[in-house]
């Protein structure tokens, strides 16, 4: 593709929803003579693959690369599988748990086919950073260390918060930053996309690049995406969170259950509208003139359409509509098998169910559920947090939590 030539539209884009650019001026001055001599940057993301699934916190600086890719810049989407072998220390206040090489890969592949959910696989740069690290040596690495000093890293507030706390710091994790800079050089990065949370280590790789004699590339860092919640990052393991491969159904109603307040911010980073008709949005909706629902169903329907089209799209709101609003129970329920041998003397435990059927992560949250009335069996609100069902009793039967979590279950 082409470059898009117009730079004043250029920077509107790639500023859009963006939390800094350092150094000040940089970028544009890279856009400005990128777009003179026709020459596309070489814009870098780099993800370590230390989990398998990703959700829309992941794919926020995704769709930023998206955004340079569409502008006719060479987009590079850098798979860590070295890297992840020593877990990313930022914003940690201990030290992350190492994956083996087999999970790494496995998660690696994941990664990448759901990425391409939102990049151009025809004109994405797919690279993986063991080509460079693994055959590096010791006296190679020790040159590379010596641009660095104790000190410097020390400045990071995780790591100087677990100094002062005596709380453990690996020898491995002060070489992660060292490792994500040698990928600017190896990659010859112009640019470096991360979030917030990322600036020393995009920093680093500035200050490696004008050691070793390349141009420093330009930071820009993103927001980290707030989760559902209101409060949190989006995670996983918080439950506040969106997966790009959840079921429309299920992320169109995910998304209905925000708070107003985070609204802008979900329109900015996760959708995929135009920066003029997105503004305007934006206003109508700060000014009062579209109705915070009616804004929530159109952000709910660009979100699903992006991953999944736009009759999915149509269909989960469609769904929606018939719980939410007829209050019916949706057509397409997920069946789940309960083996036999989890019935003990041919009874089973209300919580254990919940657990085995999606419903909760662990029976102490299940008993919450169910003192707290989220749970119906059948048409019946279930209130008994010791309550055991038989297999005849459950054979057929929908459980429900909340308002969009149903599952039919069969024994």
């Amino acid at each position: 593709m082409a470059l898009v030539k117009d730079l004043e539209y250029q920077m509107r884009v790639i500023l859009s929803g963006t939390a800094e650019c350092l150094p000040e001026g940089d970028l544009k001055a890279k856009v400005e003579r990128a777009v003179g001599e026709d020459r596309p940057l070489r814009v870098k993301l780099g993800v370590d693959p230390t989990r398998p699934d990703l959700h829309l916190g992941h794919a926020v600086p995704l769709r930023k690369l998206r955004q340079f890719q569409d502008l006719g810049h060479t987009s590079i989407l850098l798979i860590g599988d070295f890297t992840a072998l020593v877990g990313d220390p930022s914003a940690r206040d201990v030290t992350r748990p190492q994956l083996t090489p087999e999970e790494v890969m496995a998660n690696a592949e994941t990664y990448a086919e759901q990425a391409f959910r939102i990049l151009d696989r025809e004109k994405t740069v797919l690279d993986y950073n063991s080509r460079w690290l693994a055959p590096l040596n010791f006296e190679q690495l020790l040159r590379l260390t010596a641009y660095f000093t104790v000190a410097r890293l020390l400045e990071r507030d995780d790591f100087s918060k677990r100094y002062a706390e005596n709380v453990s710091i690996g020898l491995h994790e002060f070489l992660y930053p060292v490792m994500q800079a040698y990928d600017s050089i190896a990659l010859e990065a112009d640019v470096e996309i991360g979030g917030t949370d990322q600036i020393f280590n995009l920093l680093a790789g500035r200050e490696l690049q004008r050691a070793m004699g390349q141009e420093p590339q330009s930071v820009l860092t993103l927001p980290i995406l707030v989760g559902l919640d209101g409060e949190k990052k989006m995670s996983k393991s918080l439950g506040n969170y969106v997966g790009l491969t959840d079921p429309p159904e299920e992320m169109f109603g995910k998304l209905m259950s925000m708070a107003d307040g985070l609204m802008p911010d979900y329109f900015r980073l996760t959708t995929a509208l135009e920066l003029a008709e997105l503004e305007a949005l934006l206003e109508e909706l700060k000014a009062g003139l579209l109705h915070p629902a009616k804004a929530k169903r159109r952000l709910a329907s660009e979100v699903v359409g992006l991953y999944w089209g736009e009759d999915a799209a149509r269909a989960a709101e469609e769904a929606f509509d018939r719980v939410h609003v007829e209050r019916e129970q949706p057509e397409d329920i997920p069946e789940v098998r309960i083996a036999h041998d989890e019935f003990v003397d041919g009874r089973i435990w209300l919580p254990k169910l919940l657990v085995l059927a999606g419903l909760a992560t662990s029976t102490s949250e299940g008993r919450r559920l169910i003192s707290q009335g989220g749970i119906k069996v059948g048409s019946v609100a279930a209130r008994d947090e010791g309550a055991e069902l038989s297999p005849e009793e459950l054979d057929g039967i929908v459980v429900q939590k909340g308002k969009r979590y149903f599952r039919r279950i069969k024994t």
